[in-house]
């Protein structure tokens, strides 16, 4: 699931500098384990663990699986390799599938967008510019009225991704050029403070600089000033690798996301075409690039008391790690799979923290996540940061299935933040009064991150693992409980707020209560004290 960023114009820049600045350099910041706390004893709404495990403390617990779908995560990470899933059933490195599963040395999950080979799927595009490449060539230039009628649904699914397609691609575009030219004047603004001796310059320092009025510095110096003005003591230099997010968010869009030329598939090697295919892929499960997934995972399991790092909200669980997510948006085939497969390998929880608004084959996703909730299976799935109303808006994948009924251990998040009323939302985060479950906590998250490293990030994708470990937790301490039971227990209790919260992509408040389904955010130790109280 990929950050979108909002239309920005040179004008707006200042003002929205927080959206590419780390929070290192932000002033508004909350504890790093705030979303661990309880707003009433500490004064921030997180998902009130710590109160929780005072009440556990002298409780016995199992081991609970939760199996993570994302970019993949580093295993060797200080503060997660020993809460890495292993399999029983494989002997590591032979070169054999001992446990007969279909996948051959499988110790610690599977990567479906790698090869046989070893390589490995990046980047790729978003699933509606592969259906204009697909459709493309039969459909360009054809109205509804020409095409045949058994081809009219897949024009109109054709047609409604052009539209958002083109748009989108116009967008990235202007983005591009427009961050370019905001970075090219830093660069010559910083270039020229080093000629003259100046280590460290900011807005604060700023009028030392000595510019040459007509030269090229002095004309970069207007767009400068405006934003180091406003933020006079943060270095231009930070503020300069800080845009480099926006540039390779940009660039990544115009190059691979929305680039109908652009199909890394041939890497895997499987028989695209037949989405009831399962056994490709490879044993690699960290990927190129398992920054998103190693938080995720952190969030849920990084090992709590061991005086590193920081803590995940489960004490007792182990992480399937299943690769299916790349910079860009996951195949359905490949998704499907890794349900599948969580379910058949000793998944409890399944995390998903991805999601698009096109759905290639919408009906192979349905058959796995029907099989995963027939076993049992708790899927705990992000409700996306587009700032929409999903209820309205698709989102996929879903727990509605195409031919009708729907998953009843499915799980749908959205983010909360640590601050009080109004501004109890993530202003990125989804929303619906039908499709959204609860809130989470899901803005500043610091969490684990590749190479024994840790960081912030933020987004439904860290509320969904922090709902995630509030359930393995259950599980753990009261193995009586479905998926079913974790579901109503957490929805029963969370936490309702009678205050009015700003509504997600405006300006306006509504009732908290409007945008979920429980009209609440999560609170692990309200569920527990609910929870002892009947599976004992």
């Amino acid at each position: 699931m990929n950050t979108r960023f909002a239309k920005l114009s040179i004008a707006l820049f200042y003002a929205l500098l927080l959206a590419v600045l780390p929070l290192s350099a932000q002033t508004d910041t909350p504890p790093k384990d705030w979303f661990h706390l309880n707003q009433e004893a500490d004064g921030y709404a997180g998902v009130s663990s710590k109160k929780a495990y005072e009440f556990l403390k002298n409780k016995k617990s199992r081991t609970v699986v939760v199996a993570v779908i994302d970019s993949g995560v580093d295993i060797e990470h200080e503060d997660l390799k020993g809460v890495i899933w292993v399999n029983p059933g494989e002997i590591p490195g032979n070169g054999k599938d001992d446990d007969n599963n279909g996948y051959v040395d499988d110790v610690n999950g599977w990567n479906f967008i790698g090869g046989k080979d070893g390589s490995q799927i990046n980047q790729d595009a978003l699933e509606m510019t592969r259906i204009v490449a697909a459709y493309g060539p039969a459909f360009e230039g054809k109205t509804e009225k020409t095409v045949a009628k058994a081809d009219l649904a897949n024009f109109k699914k054709y047609s409604a991704a052009k539209a958002v397609l083109d748009a989108d691609l116009a967008e990235a575009q202007g983005g591009l050029k427009q961050y370019q030219g905001i970075a090219d004047m830093l660069d010559k603004v910083l270039a020229e403070a080093k000629s003259q001796g100046i280590d460290e310059i900011k807005g604060s320092n700023l009028a030392s600089l000595a510019v040459a009025e007509g030269s090229e510095v002095a004309e970069a110096m207007g767009m400068v000033k405006m934003i180091a003005t406003r933020n006079p003591d943060v270095p231009l230099a930070d503020i300069r690798r800080s845009l480099d997010q926006a540039l390779d968010y940009f660039g990544g869009q115009v190059n691979f996301h929305l680039n109908v030329n652009f199909d890394p598939r041939a890497i895997v090697g499987d028989n695209y075409a037949n989405s009831d295919e399962r056994f490709y892929g490879n044993n690699l499960v960290e990927g190129p690039d398992a920054f998103h997934g190693t938080h995720v995972a952190g969030i849920i399991a990084a090992v709590r008391n061991n005086g590193i790092g920081m803590d995940g909200i489960a004490d007792n669980v182990r992480i399937m790690v299943l690769r299916a997510v790349p910079d860009g948006d996951e195949r359905d085939k490949d998704v499907a799979n890794s349900i599948r497969y969580a379910a058949d390998n000793g998944a409890n929880i399944i995390n998903m923290s991805f999601g698009k608004g096109f759905s290639w084959d919408k009906k192979v996703v349905d058959d796995a996540v029907a099989y995963a909730t027939a076993k049992g299976v708790l899927l705990v799935h992000a409700a996306g940061n587009e700032s929409i109303n999903v209820d309205k808006e698709d989102r996929f994948p879903t727990k509605y299935y195409q031919s009708g009924g729907a998953s009843s251990t499915w799980f749908n998040i959205g983010a909360g933040s640590w601050k009080k009323a109004p501004k109890q939302v993530g202003g990125f985060s989804n929303y619906g009064k039908k499709n959204v479950d609860l809130f989470s906590p899901g803005v500043a998250i610091y969490s684990t991150i590749p190479d024994s490293k840790y960081d912030n990030a933020q987004g439904t994708s860290m509320a969904a693992p922090a709902a995630a470990g509030v359930a393995a937790v259950l599980m753990s301490y009261y193995p009586k409980m479905t998926a079913q039971d974790v579901i109503s227990v957490l929805m029963k209790s969370a936490v309702k707020t009678k205050e009015k919260v700003v509504l997600p992509g405006d300006e306006k408040t509504v009732k908290f209560s409007s945008l979920s389904k429980s009209g609440g955010r999560i609170d692990l130790h309200r569920a527990v004290l609910m929870a002892d109280k009947t599976f004992q």
